[in-house]
């Protein structure tokens, strides 16, 4: 069983950056994949960033890449999301999520359904 939770969210402008965090009230993290899901209102869940378990490996959304990146510290039990560049389309509540799977189960459609855990939500809002 694993308890995520999540800090860093808040305000920020467009062009500014915000840094996510997920750490593990319960649990070790370095036994799942990890990623980072956002939820924008009226809209579905969707796919931003995923990470192996030793973390050499990571996917991104492509309305993400090159502006956002994900880190793991294993021996802090805790994963990061770097977000750079924002946009106001960035605005969403972002979730942290693991899975007993591989990170790019959760880079598919519908790779919400291969997350075994999820954190509570943080909520990031970008203005123009």
């Amino acid at each position: 069983q694993v308890q995520l939770v999540e800090s860093g969210g808040g305000l920020a402008q467009a062009g500014g950056s915000l840094r996510l965090s997920c750490a593990a009230s319960r649990g070790t993290l370095s036994n799942y994949a990890m990623g980072w899901f956002r939820q924008a209102p009226g809209k579905e869940r969707e796919f931003v960033a995923s990470i192996s378990r030793n973390g050499v490996i990571a996917y991104y959304a492509e309305a993400v890449k090159g502006r956002f990146t994900i880190f793991r510290d294993n021996a802090k039990n805790r994963v990061d999301l770097q977000m750079n560049s924002l946009k106001p389309e960035d605005t969403a509540v972002y979730y942290c999520a693991a899975t007993s799977k591989y990170a790019q189960n959760m880079r598919v459609p519908q790779g919400t359904a291969h997350v075994d855990y999820w954190g509570q939500g943080t909520q990031v809002t970008v203005s123009s």
